[in-house]
């Protein structure tokens, strides 16, 4: 009954040998527009309300924060089309400060980028939820905090169904909220037309008025404020570097694409809504975003109902691409994690896929973490956009700082140098100056709260890195081992086929488990041979390559990982070959090592009847709960997998 519900909440298993899997999962440019730039649309719903509040009341103050904010978007999203060409498997903000600054400042990148895609899921789901309270009596707000916990949720098993199922039912709101948020825009500044000479006029007043009471001193440090706190309009930028392995090929070309639907949207987007909050002189609201107001304020003289329906169905569409918003985190965030675990930063489990090909652990610990966020912070958006804000301007500075390093260093190189450096080092100075900014402003509002975490996880992945340095360490006088074997291997004269013994199918077989021609596993094999003498005339080696979010990037590392796996089996089957025994191998490739094995069980006993099957594990000088999160243990679950179908399994442990 479990499997079933899985079934219908998941989705059934893909295979992932299916030489069409990668065209069938993959996104082109508009579907990853939906999927990767939501998150930087929807920012204009609650960045720029951000930035206008922050101008305390100075309104035309707002049109010189709009333009600095466009040219930023424009720098901005630049600089990461340079970084989508030098990266074309993915360069997001880990893999770019880890290979042109060094492995530590990438893993403090990677961890700030974490905490900021869990922010973005928590925030975007928050925000959505705003907008649809904005529109419902002030004595329904209790029940918004419980819409939000809900939102994440459904996401949760959305995206554990895989890409393209949490994208495509979303389409169509996508596009609404284009359409109906274009519209206002276009009818805001058309009636407004008339009046340009009037604005003008009113943001001289302004920018006078401004320069009087505060000095021009003090009218620059407001707007330059106010462009700070309004920094959550950039985030989502990055996404789409960070998404590169899920886009179709060519994804060099598709991300660039990509790239510019989602920078001139959120620029329109930007200039459109401050424009608005100018032109109608918004002014908040208890229990309403400014969005919800300007929209209130265009459509007042509608008449009847027809402006009744346009707000609702406008702030409904705001309402659920605010949840689509939410994708970013969960499409981009368990990559950052998978890839900072293949680098040993998190445990190596967050890098396994699920049998519908995505990266469940990494899923489920984005969404459980947003939900604690989401309770801790009662769904306060101006909250968790202090939170928000920090974290990816750290992310963003180091990349600029790595790619103004790359093009220094090769510039003899490049021919188009300097323009990769101007670009680079522009975006370097405006995102270090927006990140100092909010630190220094949003300390004590929350701020201090988002570096505290932030440090915590940073700490936590040094305390793994540490754990399984010392582990290969340990491991390294196993592997000793594979030294001298492979040595005598390759001097001892290949045998004539013909002198190679027979097997007898029906005498006593060792089936070993084995996961690469290791320490590990010729440890296991002599233990055998040392334990049970010449009971065993025939060995059967067993291996299923893992296929993870490191090698699963394409078809060319499919077949390697293949050849690979097939290469350690034989090295094996050699070694016993030379040395007068009966050796098979038998290797396959799949997400689950255990139910593939379970699966290849049956025909392994159809061949060898009298078989008893081995596995090796690592016996650590202290076993904990932490050795027990950082290693898999997979033959303890074998085990009780062959246990339940009357079948022998021997566990040999190998002392470190």
């Amino acid at each position: 009954m479990l499997k079933r519900l899985k079934i219908l909440l998941l989705g059934g298993a893909r295979d992932p040998n299916d030489p069409h899997v990668f065209h069938n999962i993959s996104l082109i440019a508009f579907f990853a527009w939906v999927g990767l730039g939501a998150d930087g649309l929807t920012s204009s719903c609650y960045g720029p309300e951000e930035a206008f509040i922050t101008l305390q009341g100075h309104h035309y103050l707002g049109i010189f924060v709009a333009l600095g904010t466009v040219i930023t978007i424009v720098i901005v999203s630049m600089s990461y089309s340079q970084i989508i060409e030098l990266f074309p498997t993915g360069g997001g903000g880990y893999l770019v400060a880890s290979k042109l600054l060094s492995p530590s400042v990438g893993m403090v990148s990677g961890c700030a980028l974490l905490i900021d895609y869990i922010l973005t899921i928590t925030l975007s789901v928050a925000s959505g939820a705003d907008a649809i309270f904005s529109f419902f009596p002030l004595s329904w707000l209790p029940y918004k905090l419980w819409l939000a916990v809900g939102g994440v949720m459904l996401l949760t098993i959305l995206n554990m169904r895989g890409v393209k199922e949490s994208v495509l039912p979303l389409v169509p709101i996508f596009l609404l909220f284009i359409l109906t948020h274009a519209f206002a825009i276009f009818y805001a500044f058309i009636t407004h037309v008339p009046n340009i000479p009037e604005v003008v006029a009113a943001t001289a007043r302004d920018v006078q008025s401004t320069r009087a009471e505060l000095g021009f001193a003090g009218m620059i440090f407001l707007i330059l404020r106010s462009y700070s706190m309004g920094a959550g309009t950039f985030t989502g930028i990055e996404a789409v570097s960070n998404g590169m392995p899920i886009l179709r090929d060519p994804k060099v070309e598709t991300a660039k694409r990509t790239m510019r639907y989602m920078a001139s949207s959120l620029a329109f987007m930007v200039v459109g809504v401050m424009l608005g909050y100018v032109l109608y002189r918004v002014e908040a609201v208890p229990g309403k975003t400014l969005n919800a107001v300007l929209l209130e304020s265009i459509t007042r003289g509608w008449g009847s109902n027809g402006g009744y329906y346009f707000v609702l169905i406008t702030l409904a569409s705001e309402a659920v691409l605010l949840f689509v918003a939410a994708q970013t985190g969960f499409l981009d965030g368990p990559r950052v994690l998978s890839n900072m675990a293949l680098d040993r930063w998190f445990p190596t489990r967050f890098a396994m896929l699920s049998d519908r090909l995505v990266t469940q652990n990494g899923i489920i610990i984005m969404g459980g973490v947003s939900l604690v966020m989401m309770l801790l912070s009662r769904g306060s958006v101006r909250f968790l956009v202090v939170l928000y804000s920090i974290n990816v301007f750290i992310t963003f500075s180091l990349s600029q700082l790595g790619m103004v390093r790359h093009w220094w260093s090769s510039r003899t190189q490049e021919a188009k140098w300097l323009k990769g450096l101007i670009i680079n080092g522009i975006g370097l100075l405006m995102t270090t100056f927006i990140l100092i900014s909010v630190i220094i402003l949003k300390f004590d509002e929350g701020g201090w709260i988002t570096l505290l975490v932030t440090g915590s996880l940073i700490v936590m992945a040094i305390s793994t890195k540490r754990h399984y340095a010392n582990t290969a360490r340990l491991l390294s006088r196993l592997d000793e081992l594979v030294v001298p074997i492979v040595s005598s291997s390759s001097a001892t004269v290949k045998k004539d086929p013909k002198s190679v013994p027979e097997c007898n199918p029906h005498a006593m077989t060792a089936v070993l488990f084995v996961s690469g021609f290791n320490g590990l596993g010729l440890h296991t094999l002599f233990s055998i041979l040392r334990l049970f003498g010449n009971i065993y005339k025939n060995f059967v080696f067993v291996q299923v390559g893992t296929i993870d979010a490191g090698n699963f990037k394409g078809e060319s590392e499919m077949d390697r990982l293949r050849v690979s796996t097939r290469h350690d089996v034989d090295m094996y089957v050699n070694y016993m070959r030379e040395n007068g025994f009966c050796a098979e191998g038998v290797y396959s490739v799949s997400t689950d090592v255990v139910e593939e094995i379970v699966n290849l069980v049956p025909t392994i006993l159809k061949r060898f009847p009298q078989s008893i099957f081995f596995g090796g594990q690592l016996v650590f000088p202290e076993d904990s709960f932490y050795s027990r999160l950082h290693h898999n243990y997979l033959v303890f679950t074998l085990q009780r997998k062959l246990y339940h179908q009357g079948i022998p399994f021997v566990i040999l442990p190998i002392r470190v």
